[in-house]
């Protein structure tokens, strides 16, 4: 592994693969150059097909110009005359209400009427006036000029009685033009008739009379005639120029158009600067494909060489057993190995990509692992590494240990994190097997004191315990026979029967637990058995101990003679030392459950001067005592009670009562409701 760099980099290193793209070097420089003189043709060609086309693009662009500027104005002049018309009709309502049907025109004031361009331009509107639907045919009413076209010529009088026919039966605006003069020469004047019905019923036209000629000049701007001429034409025959446009004027009646040429031609800069950049381009390009050609065969080099490298470092990723995994800065999965895969039982294809949580998070560990997560993302893994646990894809955990290494892009910025993942199961399964055995071994170191303790106390107190109990036996005889005072011993006797009794049990007990008997494990409610316990312990102390019953039982699976003389030696030991401190003594007896850990956890507090630091590391050791004439025993009983029970046994201070603070911590019982009913 150690030397992989050194034979990548090494060229005297011959793999086949190199050999093979050495052998192929000649073969590929010659396609490369047919591919090069390919891509020049191709690149002049499209040279002339530019020029060609860009010629072409300016002749339609200047002819789309065209096009464009006579329908801009062929628009402009249709929009002029529909506001005309619309000018017209409201003055045609003026005058019918003005004249009441009383068939006499009323001229109109143009002043009042806020009108259009072509109504408000001099010279524009030779002539106006209104003529009632009775009137029609009379030639001596309407406006002046009227009655001179009317009369001109008889074209003008035909067309002009053909208008109002056409504005009356089709229900709108109609024209009639050119005016012709007496010699058949045309004018440029054209007839405008607007029809007014008043409740549906034709009350008559309202009449104008417009210079087309003074009409197209009020309504072509001036910036429009700097590069443009307009011209009239009177029908669709007139003779026009090549590079001209023509448009017609739409007006219903006649037949009149617009020719627009363009009379300054603007130069297409667009195109030809277009040109020079892809001739620019062009020269740029031919350098690059010489340069380019020059360079193949250094790329082709190089690249047989990665090719070599990355074929070497796949087979080397395949057969290592640790697992390789990289991750961006955002939490996404970018790679991983496959013994990373087989590690985790997911293929790659269900990895990449995925981002946290991962699918191999255990789900009761996501929090950790998340908090991990971010310690990695901020100062990355020490020279230990991490160790955490993940989970099989078929359900079983597995204890790995992680180091992590910052992940960097060719220009050195860091773009994620690189691990390398070791299976630390066996491991960590042959450590928990060591510490369990340590256990066990001490376990039996301090069975084999308690026992030898148990067997001289049994010894020693047996015999006298069993006379004290004889004697009180005695004396309740003589109570119960009327030969002393009832109300002088009878307390004291049963006081000393009850002591008798339980020492007696308590010696038993222990001397069972050091000869090392099986356990009698039951059921057990542990808020119900204190309660009890605490009954019996108010009566043999000044210090009744208090506590808080939980409100739902809590079941735990343990030998109830024990657990009795554990619970019996800490309350014992927490009344003792409570009065010792000056102050008003109390003891406090917790129960509660921690179900998150399946513990069910037992405090017993006290108002004493508490253990010292020092003290707590030794306080569960045999013959190590606190007390004058105490031998140092109970602690170390009580240790062993708890850890025969699979349990452990703390000590601190009481953040509420100031002193001594014993923690036992027990398994919870498997649940079982058929067991907790009562």
């Amino acid at each position: 592994m150690t030397r992989t760099p050194v034979l990548a980099a090494d060229a005297s290193f011959d793999f086949a693969l190199l050999q093979q793209s050495a052998a192929r070097t000649g073969s590929r420089n010659r396609r490369a150059l047919w591919w090069l003189l390919g891509l020049l043709v191709l690149l002049v060609g499209s040279v002339v097909t530019l020029l060609l086309y860009l010629n072409n693009f300016e002749t339609e662009e200047a002819a789309r110009r065209r096009a464009a500027d006579a329908q801009w104005l062929e628009q402009s002049v249709q929009f002029h005359f529909r506001r005309l018309e619309d000018d017209l009709l409201v003055l045609a309502r003026q005058a019918v209400q003005q004249s009441a049907g009383m068939g006499t025109l009323v001229p109109a004031n143009p002043l009042d009427l806020k009108a259009g361009l072509l109504w408000r331009e001099p010279g524009v509107v030779l002539s106006s006036g209104w003529i009632a639907a009775g009137q029609l045919n009379d030639q001596r009413v309407g406006p002046e000029r009227w009655q001179v076209d009317w009369q001109a010529h008889a074209e003008n009088a035909q067309a002009l009685a053909l208008m109002q026919t056409t504005s009356q039966g089709l229900r709108r605006s109609a024209y009639a033009g050119l005016m012709l003069r007496s010699d058949g020469s045309a004018t440029d004047v054209v007839w405008l008739a607007v029809p007014f019905f008043d409740r549906g019923l034709f009350a008559g036209n309202y009449l104008a009379a417009v210079s087309v000629e003074r009409a197209l000049t009020a309504v072509v701007p001036g910036w429009f005639l700097q590069d443009h001429s307009v011209q009239l034409l009177t029908d669709e025959s007139s003779a026009q120029v090549d590079t001209a446009y023509r448009a017609g004027l739409n007006l219903p009646g006649t037949d009149l158009f617009v020719q627009v040429a363009l009379t300054q031609a603007q130069p297409t800069t667009v195109p030809r600067i277009f040109f020079f950049v892809a001739l620019l381009f062009l020269s740029g390009m031919l350098v690059s494909l010489y340069a380019l050609r020059r360079d193949f065969v250094k790329r082709q080099q190089v690249q047989a060489l990665l090719q070599a490298q990355v074929a070497l470092r796949t087979a080397m990723e395949n057969s290592v057993t640790i697992g390789l995994r990289a991750w961006d800065l955002g939490g996404k999965i970018l790679y991983v190995n496959d013994a990373f895969c087989r590690m985790v039982g997911y293929n790659a294809a269900e990895l990449i990509g995925r981002s946290i949580p991962f699918p191999y998070w255990p789900a009761e560990q996501i929090d950790a692992l998340q908090r991990v997560h971010d310690d990695i993302m901020a100062q990355g893994t020490s020279g230990e590494g991490v160790e955490v646990q993940f989970q099989h894809r078929d359900g079983h955990l597995i204890d790995v240990l992680i180091h992590e290494a910052p992940l960097n892009t060719a220009a050195g910025e860091q773009m994620g994190w690189m691990s390398s993942v070791l299976d630390i199961s066996e491991r960590k399964r042959a450590q928990r097997m060591a510490a369990q055995q340590q256990e066990k071994l001490e376990a039996s170191g301090r069975l084999v004191a308690v026992g030898e303790v148990a067997s001289t106390l049994a010894h020693e107190l047996n015999q006298p315990l069993g006379a004290l109990s004889s004697f009180a036996n005695g004396l309740l005889n003589r109570l119960n026979d009327g030969s002393i005072s009832l109300p002088e011993l009878l307390p004291v006797v049963e006081r000393m029967a009850r002591l008798a009794e339980r020492a007696g049990g308590i010696i038993k007990r222990v001397n069972a637990f050091a000869r090392r008997r099986e356990l009698s494990r039951q059921r057990l409610d542990l808020a119900a058995f204190l309660q009890r316990v605490r009954m019996q312990l108010g009566d043999d102390h000044a210090v009744t101990p208090a506590w808080a019953r939980p409100d739902q039982p809590i079941w735990v699976e343990a030998d109830e003679l024990l657990l009795e003389h554990l619970v019996n030696n800490l309350v014992g030991n927490a009344q003792d030392w409570a009065a010792q401190d000056g102050q008003r003594p109390q003891v406090w007896v917790g129960l509660q459950q921690d179900a998150a850990q399946g513990l069910a956890v037992l405090t017993v507090a006290d108002t004493g001067p508490g253990v010292s630091e020092e003290a707590q590391a030794t306080i569960f050791n045999a013959f190590v005592s606190r007390k004058e004439g105490g031998m140092g025993m109970g602690l170390a009983i009580c240790r062993s009670i708890v850890e025969a029970h699979h349990g452990r046994i703390e000590v601190g201070r009481d953040p509420v009562l100031g002193g001594a603070r014993f923690t036992v911590l027990l398994p919870l019982a498997e649940h079982d409701p058929k067991k907790e009913m009562p």
